[in-house]
């Protein structure tokens, strides 16, 4: 039985999480504002070009990674998710917390 993936995401004063159904493939942006949902939703339907470490530090290799095809391509593209949307994973924040307390 596969498990979902979540993590808690922010946006200006608004918490939220992004969860990954691995039996349906589907993404789930879940925060009170919409622009940072809207945002992050887009960002996260779309195939993206990352370079991919490898051996050494100058050892990198472009790949498309879809973050829809599993949990560890979405965490991938995550990591790209504020330089891009402004919407910040919180990889340390507890998604329970957040499911409690939407705000700061």
């Amino acid at each position: 039985m596969s498990e979902n993936f979540s993590v808690a995401i922010s946006y200006g004063e608004n918490l939220g999480y992004v969860e990954f159904d691995e039996a349906t493939k589907k993404i789930n942006v879940v925060i009170g504002d919409e622009v940072a949902k809207r945002k992050a939703e887009e960002f996260l339907s779309q195939v993206h070009e990352i370079k991919i470490p490898h051996e050494t530090l100058l050892d990198f290799t472009e790949e498309k990674i879809n973050p829809q095809a599993d949990a560890e391509s979405l965490k991938i593209v995550l990591t790209r998710l504020w330089e891009n949307t402004g919407v910040h994973v919180d990889w340390s924040r507890p998604v329970e917390y957040v499911k409690l307390h939407p705000h700061y």
